[in-house]
């Protein structure tokens, strides 16, 4: 991390380019984004070409989608757990390997359909699989000031990528054929690897052995359980996508049934709305400096509900072009302000798992409002459904605002390292538990209020980091002292804890021992199950540093 060692304290839009691991990574994906829509098109292409059958059609780009809600939560637990620079290098050798098959199937003339949709549907697979690990390298790229414009060049990539990539896509199928265009695709992966194999990543240290999945799984899960922040961002994303999926779903519909334009409009509108995006990534470190970020989404999408709306009453094509433009810049706004919650939000240890839930809430939410909205048109009329979406988008703004994406800005998941190891008297096996750890305090009557209101939010972390139980109890014959208990699986487990504890912790463990009686200090012991041969003495001596864990 050396290179990102000291930043800038605010960001111009094109400042992590500076960062050379970063700008390669950054050039090889923008590459790869534009090789899947080269894929995109030739596999439309020759599947209508060859069927003529609008559901098979539908099937590709079922086939590309469909993976990412099935395997996102398994691929953000696999990335957490193993050396997420060769996990990526295997997925897009994967990708390699699917995309290259179909290129020489392609030029043997033994592509038929279903082959066409399941090595299809293996791209996905490689793309699901790769796409929590890739998002959560961001911050290991890019010091945290520059965050924000990382994520904003992100989407910049696919927005570029959506622009030029179907355009190039067409002129590559007509001039020289599908398996010309496969093949390049398949060539964009091997740009991702050069770039990674090129990326001397630090991975970060512990003395302990890596979590299995199944226990990985469960704790990226609970996680998320206790996390209030990341709740925030799951919740808005899936209120405004299910929304804000029917202009997309249904611009289609609108420039053939409502305009009777060509393919060609729905190209020059779908650029505006590339066009549109990449501006708002230029803006948006300008934007962010002068609007912190619920102020921003609520902004975005009360302006992305009104691009909706102007979509829906308007028939002038000469409005509709600045009215995507608009939509574009408003659209990666919320994308933007999302992904950057997301990203600050969580620890390193859970990064990939956190990332990985809100993908497959995007995802679903895209998914399944783009299938409702064309329902809901197909059942009543294109303008009634984008009516209720806009109306819905801009009440889905309105009434999630208590769900505050600010907050991830302001909380510091760095580890702390600030705890102490148990004192144990023998060695202890990993797998020896339950361990119950208790704390106890003697609060200043005055302080109790406070007292108890921050210790809940402190064993909010104690959860997130493993407890399987947590509680406070105060003691009936000496009112003002208090215990505050919590146990874990094992003794591995609770060693992970000490590995977890965050800055934030500690800035709320300073807040409870400020509530403490003067000369006194946090009293913790560790208890583990015993075991048949019996168990010495398991205690933190009395005289505790107040290190409360």
């Amino acid at each position: 991390m050396s290179e990102h060692d000291s930043a800038p304290r605010e960001a111009g839009a094109w400042a992590p380019l500076s960062h050379p691991t970063f700008r390669s990574l950054w050039l090889a994906v923008l590459v790869s984004n534009i090789g899947t829509w080269i894929h995109d098109v030739a596999a439309a292409w020759i599947m209508a070409e060859t069927t003529g059958s609008p559901l098979m059609v539908a099937a590709v780009q079922s086939a590309t989608t469909l993976p990412v809600v099935l395997l996102a939560i398994v691929a953000g637990t696999l990335a957490d757990i193993v050396d997420r620079r060769r996990y990526l290098i295997l997925a897009q050798l994967w990708m390699f390997l699917a995309a290259g098959t179909l290129a020489v199937l392609a030029q043997l003339g033994q592509l038929g359909p279903w082959s066409l949709v399941l090595l299809t549907f293996a791209l996905g697979c490689g793309a699901a699989m790769a796409m929590p690990a890739q998002q959560a390298t961001t911050p290991e790229l890019v010091p945290k000031p520059l965050l924000g414009s990382a994520v904003a060049l992100g989407s910049l990539s696919m927005n570029i990528a959506r622009a030029t990539g179907p355009a190039i896509g067409g002129l590559i199928v007509a001039q020289a054929g599908a398996a010309t265009a496969f093949a390049i695709n398949a060539l964009t992966f091997l740009a991702i690897v050069f770039a990674l194999w090129r990326w001397k990543r630090m991975p970060a240290e512990s003395v302990l052995p890596p979590e299995s999945f199944g226990l990985a799984l469960r704790a990226g899960l609970r996680y998320a359980s206790q996390a209030s922040v990341l709740q925030a961002v799951l919740v808005r994303t899936g209120a405004f996508f299910a929304f804000a999926s029917a202009l997309t779903a249904l611009l289609p519909i609108v420039v053939r049934q409502e305009l009777k334009a060509s393919a060609g409009t729905y190209g020059l509108l779908l650029g505006c709305i590339g066009i549109g995006a990449i501006s708002g990534a230029v803006l948006l470190p300008l934007l962010r400096r002068r609007l912190h970020a619920d102020h921003l989404f609520l902004l975005a999408s009360l302006v992305y509900a009104g691009c909706i709306a102007g979509v829906a009453l308007l028939r002038d094509l000469r409005a509709l072009y600045p009215i995507c433009l608009v939509a574009g810049f408003a659209w990666i706004s919320v994308l933007s302000s999302l992904q950057i919650a997301a990203q600050t939000a969580v620890p390193a240890w859970v990064r990939a798992r956190a990332l990985a839930l809100y993908i497959v809430v995007f995802s679903a939410g895209m998914a399944v409002g783009s299938l409702g909205w064309g329902s809901l048109a197909q059942h009543y009329s294109v303008l009634a459904a984008l009516l209720a979406a806009a109306v819905g988008t801009a009440l889905a703004a309105l009434l999630t605002q208590r769900w505050r994406l600010r907050d991830a800005a302001q909380v510091d998941v760095t580890p702390s390292g600030h705890w102490a190891l148990p004192v144990v008297a023998d060695p202890l096996d990993s797998d020896r538990g339950p361990v119950l750890i208790t704390i106890e305090y003697h609060v200043v009557p005055a302080q109790r209020a406070a007292f108890l209101s921050v210790l809940r939010e402190l064993g909010r972390s104690r959860r997130r980091d493993g407890a399987i139980t947590w509680g406070i109890a105060e003691d009936t014959a000496l009112p003002g002292s208090f215990l505050e208990y919590f146990s874990v699986a094992s003794w591995l487990e609770h060693l992970r804890q000490h590995e977890r504890v965050t800055n934030e912790e500690r800035r709320l463990q300073e807040c409870v021992l400020t509530a403490l009686e003067p000369g006194t200090r946090p009293l913790v012991r560790h208890f583990v199950g015993a075991a048949d041969e019996g168990l010495k003495t398991l205690a933190r001596p009395p005289d505790s540093d107040g290190v409360l864990g």
